[in-house]
């Protein structure tokens, strides 16, 4: 292998920093508007100082003709170097600086002259025009050299034209004059160039911060990872600017707002409509992991501002885990009230032995058949009114775990729900959640007791569910379906404030509703009603016999 390093090659080319190529285009640009600047205006300032030569030239020579004296000595003298039409001349060449003041009769001959030995000669160029009473101002060249001329003609006083005046500017004093701005102009060119320098370096300092001194190569590297991370993650995340307006969604927030591109540039509430989820993402909830519910997702917001005066939202949806914590706490219900029944059944085991070692066999069937019989009375009177297997499955369960926490768990004799559920499932974490909340309500209480009412009327479902605590006040009877909010403390698992809101939520997607008031006896006294719960209309319930107010009150 050689040893020899390698040659380093030197690249020649644009810088890669946005900074320099911001600052060099901009450089370019001044430069640029400067030369042409000053292009634009050296070009007409040659025209526009010869046209002032010759207009000087012109009003001198038409100052010099209104002299009664010229005239009179035209016509009374002879053209001579001493004469007074020379002297005249002369006298307003000095005080005018003119080149040249030229009075001539009507033949062309000179009468004066700078060169005293030309008067007397017919003059080199061509006098017609003035001699015919036009006014003429050109450049031209001449005896003495190239000159800007102004010719009028000569008149007495009834008009008539005796000759004519001819007067000259150097054109080498316009040349001048244009040469000596020469100079100016680019003292102003130049000025302007250097504060157009300036402020491209500012502005390109500024962008050097904006864009943390990257090249753009590096920029449209980073959109291209903004663009895959955003739609890649399994996380929503929207973008809002500093008018609280969303300016960037990407899939899997559509996703779990429910909602397209055509939210950009809208607010979260003309978006959303209003409620938790739109407070959230505008930043009128504060705190960490906010929950949540929209439709039926609970959904798990954070909201971090941005230095340019927005902000960015993350969401997470947490509904299965949600639900996996529901059951978590119904299986750990169920699984204390195994617990107990275990013990409950070895006492009854006991109390049978006893009963057969006694050899009282009639008292142990009936001991049996009395045990027996609770069980499934309970289950016989849930599955008969409540024909949904889900539901009614359900309710058993809550019924045991009921009767463990100490609490009477009583399906109302007014229930009847057939089999025809367009949504089972909603209608299960309805019931749930609801029968979960009285049993908290209620527990440790004495003489306990929640009440579950299902009622079918056409396509309609209602449901009622009554518990013996404390009930609600009134002016918290709206805040208990606010997202988050609650008055117990939240388990280790899961959080609080979640189970009602996602019950009006559920309620409010099918057209129905969700209040709460206070029951008969005290309590509180939920009803959901929903006006497409069936998937047909079902016939009226017909009760066997009347419940009156007092067989009401009896059972309960």
């Amino acid at each position: 292998m050689s040893s020899t390093p390698p040659v380093r090659r030197l690249r020649l080319g644009l810088p890669r920093r946005v900074f320099s190529q911001v600052l060099l285009m901009q450089l370019a640009i001044a430069a640029g508007v400067a030369v042409l600047a000053t292009g634009l205006f050296l070009a007409p300032l040659g025209d526009q100082l010869d046209d002032q030569a010759m207009r000087r030239a012109l009003a001198i020579a038409q100052t010099t003709a209104q002299q009664p004296q010229v005239v009179r000595d035209l016509r009374t003298t002879r053209p001579t170097a001493n004469g007074p039409v020379q002297r005249e001349a002369e006298r307003v060449r000095e005080a005018t600086r003119a080149e040249y003041v030229v009075v001539m009769d009507r033949q062309g001959v000179r009468w004066s002259h700078t060169d005293p030995e030309r008067i007397g000669e017919v003059v080199s160029t061509d006098p017609g025009q003035a001699l015919a009473g036009r006014e003429v101002m050109e450049i031209d060249d001449g005896t003495l050299g190239r000159s800007a001329r102004g010719k009028v003609p000569l008149r007495d006083g009834d008009g008539e034209i005796v000759g004519a005046v001819s007067v000259g500017i150097a054109y080498d004093s316009v040349r001048a004059r244009l040469i000596h701005a020469i100079p100016g102009l680019f003292a102003y060119a130049g000025g302007a160039l250097a504060v157009g320098a300036l402020a491209s370096w500012i502005i390109s300092r500024r962008v050097q911060r904006q864009t943390r001194d990257l090249a753009f190569s590096d920029i449209a590297g980073l959109l291209a990872e903004r663009e895959a991370m955003l739609h890649g993650i399994r996380e929503g995340v929207v973008a809002l600017d500093r008018g609280g307006r969303v300016r960037l969604l990407n899939d899997e927030a559509q996703r779990l707002l429910g909602i397209g591109a055509e939210a950009v540039g809208r607010s979260p509430v003309e978006a959303l409509g209003a409620g938790r989820t739109a407070d959230v993402l505008a930043g009128r909830v504060t705190g960490t992991d906010l929950l949540t519910v929209r439709g039926r997702r609970v959904l798990v917001a954070n909201r971090m501002p941005t230095d340019d005066g927005g902000a960015v939202a993350t969401l997470r949806d947490r509904t299965e885990l949600e639900q996996l914590g529901r059951e978590l706490d119904s299986t750990r219900g169920l699984i204390d009230a195994l617990r107990a029944q275990d013990h409950e059944h070895a006492n009854r085991m006991h109390t049978l032995l006893g009963l057969l070692e006694l050899e009282m066999y009639d008292d142990a069937v009936e001991f049996v058949g009395e045990v027996v019989g609770d069980h499934r009375v309970t289950a016989e009177q849930i599955t008969e009114r409540i024909q949904d297997p889900l539901l009614a499955a359900l309710l058993v369960g809550k019924a045991t775990v009921a009767a463990e926490r100490g609490v009477a768990l009583w399906v109302s004799d007014r229930t009847l729900l057939p089999d025809r559920l367009v949504d089972p499932r909603g209608l299960v974490t309805i019931v749930g959640n609801l029968v979960d909340n009285a049993l908290d309500a209620v527990a440790g209480t004495p003489h306990a007791r929640v009440e579950v009412e299902l009622r079918a009327r056409g396509r309609a479902a209602t449901l009622t569910v009554r518990d013996t605590g404390p009930g609600i006040p009134v002016d918290h009877r709206e805040l208990v379906f606010t997202e988050g909010w609650s008055t117990k403390e939240p388990p280790a698992h899961r959080e609080r404030g979640i189970g009602l809101p996602l019950v009006r939520r559920l309620a409010e997607r099918q057209g129905g509703s969700a209040t709460v008031g206070a029951a008969y006896g005290g309590g509180a006294e939920f009803v959901v009603v929903l006006p497409e719960a069936l998937t047909e209309a079902a016939p009226e319930p017909a009760l066997t016999a009347p419940v009156t107010a007092a067989a009401e009150e009896e059972s309960r």
